[in-house]
């Protein structure tokens, strides 16, 4: 009896005691505890990037590049015995001294240059980033609304109805080129030409290169060849370009574009940056042949 006393006076001092303290490491309460909650949710629309039709065109470009390099290098090869030949007639008429392989390589990077021609560069107007960025918030609404409502249409006046596609066509106009100025007959060996370059920071439009070709499409432009730029490069016309288109204008239609309304009073046109100039005769023909081809090319 008095054993038994003892072993509860006992148990009892270990309840009223301080417990002791659990040294044992509990994993998954220390991994809730310091492990920071991910939190999920939908991305921010501010996240988004916004996707360049341009850029997606490149990268079809760049898969496709290999096999139209093999095409055109093969089109290059069908004509590779007439450049040979005609390399071969220029170092017996020039020297031993001339580069042949030089020679059929800038010939053949001056025809790819011209080839850009058949792809003229149009003016595109886009949309401000702005009006971009409330169009994506827009569908990516549409989309998260789980059943879209369906809207009735307002009934008002004909005149402020938005038109359709159908009903709204938009129509290119065709380049003009017909009437004096594009006869070949007024070239001559009197006739005056400017740079393109040259031409377009005379009007003051220095700033955008080749805008004076966007915005007045009309003009007779030449694209000078090799030949044609070792001349001008010898004369000091032009720079040595290597590669590098060089039109011609004539001065003529320049000086006629700066009494027009739209160049009289600006204060950046500066008619003196076009330094004209003169070209021997058969330049000339070339420039003939080149507006007669570009001339009948636009007729219907």
């Amino acid at each position: 009896m008095g054993a038994q006393r003892a072993d509860g006076a006992r148990e009892w001092s270990q309840q009223d005691g301080p417990a002791p303290e659990q040294t044992l490491s509990q994993p998954w309460n220390l991994m809730i505890k310091h492990r920071p909650l991910q939190k999920r949710g939908r991305r921010s629309h501010l996240s988004l990037s916004y996707t360049d039709p341009r850029l997606s065109m490149d990268l079809l470009r760049a898969v496709l590049q290999p096999s139209l390099n093999q095409e055109i290098l093969q089109v290059f090869n069908k004509y590779h015995q007439i450049l040979d030949r005609a390399v071969q007639n220029v170092r017996e008429n020039v020297g031993e001294e001339v580069q042949t392989d030089q020679l059929i390589r800038d010939t053949c990077r001056s025809a790819l240059e011209h080839a850009k021609l058949l792809f003229p560069e149009t003016e595109v107007k886009k949309p401000p980033p702005e009006v971009t960025y409330k169009r994506h918030r827009e569908d990516e609404n549409h989309r998260a609304s789980p059943v879209p409502k369906k809207r009735k249409p307002r009934s008002g006046p004909v005149h402020e109805r938005p038109l359709t596609f159908s009903q709204a066509k938009i129509k290119a106009e065709p380049v003009k080129r017909e009437g004096p100025k594009w006869d070949p007959n007024r070239l001559n060996e009197s006739s005056t030409f400017v740079l393109g370059s040259r031409a377009n920071k005379a009007l003051g439009m220095g700033g955008t290169r080749g805008r004076i070709y966007i915005k007045h499409s009309d003009l007779f432009k030449y694209a000078a060849d090799v030949k044609d730029k070792q001349w001008l490069a010898e004369r000091h016309h032009m720079r040595a370009t290597g590669g590098k288109m060089a039109y011609l204008l004539i001065e003529e239609d320049i000086q006629e574009l700066s009494q027009s309304n739209d160049y009289r009073d600006c204060p950046d046109v500066h008619m003196e940056e076009m330094k004209p100039f003169s070209v021997p005769l058969w330049m000339v023909q070339k420039m003939q042949r080149a507006m007669a081809a570009q001339r009948d090319t636009s007729e219907p």
